[in-house]
């Protein structure tokens, strides 16, 4: 686990009228499945969270090996311990995986 800036590039944040607004994370063209579609922004309140995942799998160059990448955003507004993405289930959740072949 990790605690991140809201700078962090790649996950945009921004406060608006006292919500957290988590936008999609960024993904590369060169992974798949691809995503024309994507969520919306999520909006949080103070003291709640959000589990955003998302998954990749990349081809290797000249035919290579593929490899494979999950991420897993959990995003509390507010002070919270670490313990809270342990114990309660989260506020919002997002799922992104797709069907890697």
């Amino acid at each position: 686990m990790s605690e991140q800036d809201l700078s962090d590039p790649g996950l945009v944040l921004r406060e608006a009228d006292g919500l957290l607004q988590v936008h999609p994370p960024e993904t590369t063209i060169f992974s798949m499945p691809r995503r024309n579609r994507r969520p919306p922004a999520v909006r949080l309140a103070p003291g709640q969270w959000l589990q955003w995942q998302i998954n990749y799998r990349f081809v290797g160059t000249r035919g290579g090996p593929w490899s494979y990448r999950l991420d897993t955003f959990n995003i509390s507004y507010g002070l919270a311990s670490p313990e809270v993405f342990f114990g309660t289930p989260p506020t919002r959740s997002v799922d992104e995986r797709g069907f890697l072949r």
